[in-house]
């Protein structure tokens, strides 16, 4: 059986969500650093209508079915990713979210997908400082959420796979509480192509990303502000075609003037309120996954 991850732009075919439930109907903003816009009367629809693009863009959806008293679990692209081989646990670094990987381990084991490996001990990592540029590179932000010793088992994790793991520092930025992930600075929209608020990239992978010969398209900097930095979180559903949060026609124009499809959901009380966008809200295995047949 087929199924893992090793592309950020091959078409989405099979992802695990997990539904709004009154872990995160019922937060407490201040103690989750959610704003004062969020709105649990309009979760429900506004989820909805994401999985609604996906559905019709013929991805089938595997629904976690778990409860929870974790809010930020709804954002399931954070505690385990998905390699060829198979899952790692990951170590969340926000408090607040510890053991939520033991969600993603059950949801695995239940659909027979083998576990390759987990970040253990003081390490902490969270999948949203990792993002694949190709089929063998993986980079790894270090940052609040994830620190040296989790790339370091990443890293450890990666090398039977062959896979070159670059690593590099995220910047303070908003301050600790605010979730400013590597996948905050950039989304691949198609091959070859990135889209990134160059002020906060790291000079390194800015270096890297031209010498794997990418083309960088900028993302207008009042936008990535007054998205609280989700203008840039981009899910890309097939090479040139994605999904992101309404509101921000800079954005959207830029990208459809390169040649990007663009589909858009009005999402400011869900996406914008919990510092998450439609990558975070997507799968435990981003890309092209296929769910073994259980024995």
């Amino acid at each position: 059986m087929n199924f893992g991850v090793s592309s950020m732009v091959l078409p989405l075919k099979k992802v695990a969500l997990l539904r709004p439930g009154a872990s995160l109907l019922e937060a407490d903003i201040n103690k989750w650093h959610y704003s004062n816009i969020f709105n649990p009367d309009k979760v429900q629809g506004i989820y909805n209508n994401f999985v609604n693009l996906l559905t019709d863009e013929g991805v089938e959806i595997f629904w976690i079915e778990e409860n929870t008293n974790i809010a930020d679990a709804i954002f399931t692209y954070d505690a385990s990713m998905m390699t060829k081989s198979g899952a790692i646990l990951m170590s969340p670094g926000k408090e607040l979210r510890k053991g939520e990987q033991n969600i993603h381990r059950n949801f695995y084991k239940h659909n027979n997908i083998p576990i390759i490996g987990e970040i253990t001990g003081n390490a902490t990592a969270e999948a949203g400082d990792t993002l694949w540029l190709d089929d063998n590179s993986l980079i790894v932000g270090k940052g609040f959420r994830t620190n040296q010793e989790g790339v370091n088992q990443i890293k450890e994790i990666m090398k039977p796979l062959q896979v070159d793991v670059f690593q590099f520092d995220i910047p303070v930025y908003m301050g600790t509480e605010a979730c400013l992930h590597l996948m905050s600075l950039i989304s691949l929209v198609d091959h070859r192509k990135a889209f990134v608020y160059t002020p906060l990239l790291p000079v390194s992978l800015f270096k890297l990303l031209e010498e794997k010969g990418f083309t960088l398209i900028n993302a207008p900097e009042d936008e990535f502000l007054s998205s609280k930095t989700l203008s840039t979180n981009i899910l890309t559903i097939s090479p040139g075609k994605c999904i992101m949060i309404d509101g921000f026609p800079k954005t959207r124009e830029i990208l459809e003037n390169c040649g990007i499809s663009v589909k858009v959901f009005n999402a400011d009380e869900l996406c914008i309120a919990c510092e998450g966008g439609p990558t975070c809200l997507t799968p435990v295995s981003y890309t092209h996954l296929t769910l073994p047949t259980k024995a």
